[in-house]
């Protein structure tokens, strides 16, 4: 007699966690964030690249003795002589939060959530580094898109100091369109690959040449996206004030207080 018992379906359980090792991730957070430091010699340009904090990353800077001040030597010699740090607030006339902006991490950092949001940064900015890194040394639309892809969610600015990101949607063949939904903070609107082509293909035949405005590339729509991401991904020459626009008002009205 055959058995008409079917097996009940199976539960899909939670995919497995990821399992780090917090001290070679802190020394790879640490790592990152020093290269970019020294490519951007600014503590708010890295911390945009790991999308930290900046006060965050002026502690990394601290820890992996890429920057030092004073403030620390000062801060770390009254703790020696076993003040506490209500004291040492009151001697130096700092905040505590400001205060611990000037000492390094002592600590590894073990709690689940905050190792593996780290893991994705140090994730995604080496991957925007590679994909980069091969558009430059090859430029090619192929390469371009692999910069697109890589740069979803990436804090950009145009030249109006408006900040934005994208993203890219998956289609049914489980691919990536070629449409970048474009995520403003007044509204969204989308961008067709073939303006980021049109824009790339026009700095490609005016190598060399310093834009100082969107236009001078390329009159199409979605211009002022297309400019900075073409600078951001190295395919464009701009002059200082317009690089420190890109960069975004914020950014570096409020560099001073953190350098």
């Amino acid at each position: 007699m055959e058995n008409n018992k079917t097996n009940p379906p199976q539960k899909r359980g939670r995919p497995p966690k990821k399992n780090y090792d917090p001290e070679v991730l802190m020394r790879e957070l640490l790592d990152a964030a020093a290269e970019i430091y020294h490519e951007k010699g600014e503590i708010k340009a890295t911390a945009l690249e790991l999308s930290l904090p900046p006060n965050k990353v002026k502690k990394l800077l601290i820890t992996g003795k890429i920057l030092s001040y004073p403030e620390t030597d000062q801060i770390q010699e009254l703790m020696g002589q076993g003040r506490t740090m209500a004291e040492i607030q009151q001697i130096m006339g700092l905040s505590y939060s400001a205060l611990h902006t000037y000492l390094p991490y002592t600590k590894v950092i073990y709690k689940m959530s905050e190792i593996s949001q780290n893991a994705e940064r140090v994730r995604a900015y080496k991957a925007r580094k590679e994909a980069v890194d091969t558009l430059t040394e090859s430029p090619g639309e192929e390469h371009l898109w692999a910069c697109v892809i890589a740069f979803q969610n990436y804090p950009f600015h145009t030249i109006s100091g408006l900040p934005f990101s994208y993203t890219l949607k998956i289609g049914r063949n489980g691919e990536y369109t070629k449409e970048l939904f474009i995520d403003r903070r007044e509204n969204s609107k989308s961008l067709a690959w073939s303006s980021v082509r049109m824009a790339f293909q026009r700095a490609m035949e005016r190598k060399g040449f310093v834009f100082t405005r969107p236009k001078e590339l390329a009159d199409v729509r979605g211009i002022s996206y297309t400019f900075s991401m073409l600078w951001r991904f190295g395919m464009l020459t701009v002059p200082e004030d317009v690089e420190r626009k890109l960069k975004g008002k914020r950014f570096t009205d409020n560099m001073q207080e953190l350098i």
